[in-house]
């Protein structure tokens, strides 16, 4: 065989053990890599995040159910649509000056249980991958988010909200691709309304995540999330006092005030066949502020933890 024979087929080995065979894995809960789906081809997905715990003795638990589909349009450009159900189960104390809004009024005051399953709404979604990690110095991809929600993801009340992202996807690969390096900065604009009540809110987002194929099919790996609000809430046509508000009209930009923050850490794992994969993982919130909280940790907007199970069946 000559020199030339043997590369081409070392090359071909290569490509076949490497991630781009098992294009739009989520090796994370949150993060995602650059990768796109191969033209014609389809996804669909399942996954599930349960955020549970607002602190001390309230009992809180949150499911995000979302059943997704992508499609490959090009090589270099995937959509998806998914459906979002939102299950809610908790019953919040009444501590005057400490009580969680808005779940507190929603379950009905102290003592009641909010227990519901629900459609929550839908996304749509847009990927359009620039540079490719196995190719180029590093990989790069953009991605673009329309959502339309019905119900309040803290508290299942009805809203009528409207969401516009941006997510930018950076991901680095060592050790022949079996070391994988992502950062997910994201930028979400969201309308909600209800009774009497506009809230213009600016959310930032920046999720990074390193995982290891420590074996064929297996891979381990830590990830962060960051997630805080920059609030804006007209009440009746006015707004809060003393809280510089954010907008983000044509003609009128600007970044107000944070109203929370919170920051969350902890492990996942993936495993992958040749049409399906699975994706599982942890983060525990160890730094919050804003609203109310308890141990330097936020309980209005966020939870003790969040469990996720992601699963994914492609057809080629």
């Amino acid at each position: 065989m000559s020199s030339k024979h043997l590369v081409a087929a070392a090359t071909g080995a290569m490509l076949l053990a490497s991630p781009i065979s098992q294009a739009e894995e989520n090796l994370w809960v949150y993060a995602k890599g650059t990768d796109t789906r191969p033209q014609g081809s389809v996804e669909v997905k399942l996954s599930s995040i349960s955020r549970i715990g607002k602190g001390k003795d309230d009992d809180y638990a949150f499911h995000d159910i979302r059943p997704e589909i992508e499609y490959g349009i090009t090589d270099k450009l995937t959509v998806g649509a998914e459906i979002m159900i939102f299950d809610h189960n908790y019953k919040m104390k009444d501590r005057g000056d400490d009580t969680l809004e808005p779940m507190f009024d929603t379950q009905g005051g102290a003592g009641e249980r909010f227990n519901k399953t629900q459609y929550g709404g839908f996304e749509l979604s847009m990927k359009y991958n620039f540079l490719s990690p196995y190719k180029d110095f590093m990989g790069f991809s953009v991605g673009l988010g329309y959502e339309n929600r019905d119900q309040y993801r803290l508290d299942g009340a009805d809203i009528d909200q409207d969401s516009f992202t941006t997510t930018l996807f950076f991901q680095k690969n060592f050790l022949d691709d079996t070391l994988v390096f992502v950062v997910n900065p994201k930028v979400e604009f969201e309308r909600r309304k209800s009774p009497d009540v506009l809230e213009e809110e600016i959310s930032l987002e920046l999720s990074a995540g390193v995982s290891y194929r420590f074996k064929p099919k297996w891979f381990v790996g830590l990830e962060f999330r960051h997630q805080s609000d920059y609030l804006s809430v007209d009440e009746n046509g006015e707004f809060e006092e003393g809280v510089k508000p954010s907008s983000f009209d044509l003609t009128d930009f600007s970044l107000g005030d944070q109203y929370q923050r919170g920051n969350y850490i902890g492990p996942t794992i993936h495993y992958a066949e040749k049409t399906w994969w699975a994706t599982a993982g942890v983060l525990f919130q160890y730094n919050g502020g804003g609203g109310v909280g308890y141990s330097n940790k936020n309980y209005d907007e966020h939870e003790d933890y969040h469990v996720g199970l992601t699963f994914g069946y492609e057809f080629q």
